[in-house]
């Protein structure tokens, strides 16, 4: 592999196996994950509720064993659409190309164990994109708005950073303009704040704390204040077994959503300009304590709990893209791969094909506009 593949391989592997490790614990606190499993998880683990099918009968998925969740299906999604685009995405990009991949045609679900449309599996806010785009022809520069404000969009916007690889700003940008049909507020500021992380991951040289230096340039309001507070709580600590606490803490001030995961309150996940999602600065602040190390940065989102799976894949991606496919334990891929039935090696390999053509595409764009501006500069 070239270097822009090996990276581009290990972001999306990375955010895959992320995703599917925390599958098992997401929405349970430290505590009762330490319970459930005689202590801290270290890999992939059977289904926390063993009678999963009925445990939860508005979401009867089969989440642990392995399986990938909506935020792989979404990432993956993301990815066929730059392949069919074969260029930059704006918002109306969703409505062109998203749209038709969530409701057209079937794909194997893990979490289904079927075949199904992603439609059929992804959460209600994703349901959104389809629900404004498709059915409400509204403007889709427009359409996040109303919608709740979570993790949704960024969930899936690495293949963003990665098409704009080394460039954070354009990674950003592009992010913020695609995801506005989706998501508002510090959702979607969340969403340009990931994709420019893992740009600055894939940049020769960069380290952990170059990406959190370019999260802390770019981001904004609320978002920008949680990624500080986190981050320097999590440059105290020397492990992620034992930094909950403090994590939380930092984090607590700009979250709208309740200690008790499940209980919200009215304020929850409403727009807001001093608030921020929970999953972006923890994957932060898990990878500053790992130094960029990509099992501890997933181990942590792991076992934090609460969003687990999100936590695990934004921290799996941003590591991965700064490791690539090598920092990624090979029998953790292995392992999700069979057992979602899902190439989780292919995409990156897509996409970094995409980001090599379109950034031969802004090369000739980039050199048309400096010789245009040297004529009109000329005495």
């Amino acid at each position: 592999m070239t270097p822009l593949e090996d990276r581009a391989t290990g972001c999306l592997a990375g955010a895959a196996v992320g995703d599917a490790l925390g599958g098992a614990t997401e929405g349970w606190t430290p505590e009762q994950i330490v319970e459930r499993y005689g202590g801290r998880v270290e890999g992939i683990v059977p289904p926390f509720n063993e009678d999963w099918r009925n445990a939860r009968p508005i979401a009867p998925y089969h989440k642990g064993d392995g399986h990938i969740t909506d935020d792989t299906l979404m990432t993956h999604a993301l990815v066929r659409v730059y392949e069919k685009a074969g260029g930059h995405l704006n918002a109306y990009s969703m409505a062109e190309h998203l749209v038709p991949e969530l409701m057209g045609e079937r794909r194997w679900i893990p979490e289904l164990e079927a075949e199904a449309l992603p439609l059929q599996r992804i959460f209600l806010a994703e349901k959104w994109i389809v629900a404004r785009l498709h059915y409400g022809h509204v403007d889709p520069r427009e359409a996040g708005v109303g919608n709740i404000v979570n993790c949704g969009a960024a969930m899936y916007v690495a293949p963003v950073g990665i098409v704009n690889a080394a460039d954070p700003d354009a990674a950003y940008a592009e992010a913020i303009d695609l995801t506005g049909a989706h998501q508002s507020s510090y959702g979607r500021e969340a969403a340009g704040v990931l994709a420019a992380a893992v740009a600055e991951a894939m940049r020769p040289g960069a380290t952990a704390d170059s990406v959190v230096a370019a999260c802390l340039r770019l981001a904004k309001d609320g978002t920008r204040a949680a990624i500080e507070s986190v981050c320097e709580a999590a440059a105290g600590l020397g492990h992620w077994d034992g930094s909950f606490e403090a994590l939380r803490a930092a984090m607590r001030p700009y979250d709208t959503v309740a200690d008790t995961y499940r209980d919200q309150g009215l304020g929850a996940r409403r727009p807001s300009r001093v608030h921020s999602i929970e999953e972006l600065p923890l994957a932060l602040g898990f990878l500053v304590i790992a130094k960029g190390d990509y099992r501890d940065t997933v181990l942590g989102g792991v076992n934090y709990g609460r969003d687990a799976d999100s936590i695990a894949s934004m921290g799996g991606a941003v590591a991965g893209a700064l490791g690539g496919l090598g920092a990624v334990p090979a029998g953790w891929v292995e392992q999700v791969g069979a057992a979602s039935r899902t190439d989780l090696v292919a995409p990156g390999i897509a996409i970094a094909d995409v980001a090599r053509r379109v950034h031969a595409d802004d090369l000739v764009r980039r050199r048309g506009h400096e010789a245009a501006f040297a004529d009109l500069d000329r005495r």
